[in-house]
């Protein structure tokens, strides 16, 4: 079993900057995939970001150039840090695990992130 742990969101002004954490813990692989996933209102959730053990990214096309992806190996913890916010990025921010060769995805509950003038 994996326990997902999302932090940082809030309220922010469009052109912000905000920083989520997500941190894992229990039976983790040495090798994974972990990403961070939006679902505004009355959407489907969307694909953000993910980052591999290794260090490798991938962004949705929606956030390339405002938000980073970067993780500390030693915390078992992803982080999102996001620029220039938009009012269209309010959502829910889920944080997903995934080790590579287990069966199962593992998410987190969810940070409220809103962007508002």
């Amino acid at each position: 079993q994996v326990q997902v742990v999302e932090s940082g969101g809030g309220l922010v002004q469009p052109g912000g900057s905000l920083r989520l954490s997500c941190a894992a813990s229990g039976s983790i692989f040495s090798r994974f995939i972990m990403g961070w996933y939006r679902q505004a209102p009355g959407t489907q959730r969307e694909f953000i970001a993910t980052i591999t053990n290794g260090g490798s990214t991938n962004y949705a096309d929606s956030v390339k150039g405002r938000f980073t992806i970067s993780r500390d190996n030693a915390k078992n913890t992803v982080y999102l840090q996001m620029n220039s916010l938009k009012l269209e990025d309010t959502g829910v921010y889920y944080c997903n695990y995934r080790g590579i060769g287990a069966a199962r995805n593992y998410w987190g509950q969810g940070t409220q992130v809103t962007v508002s003038s």
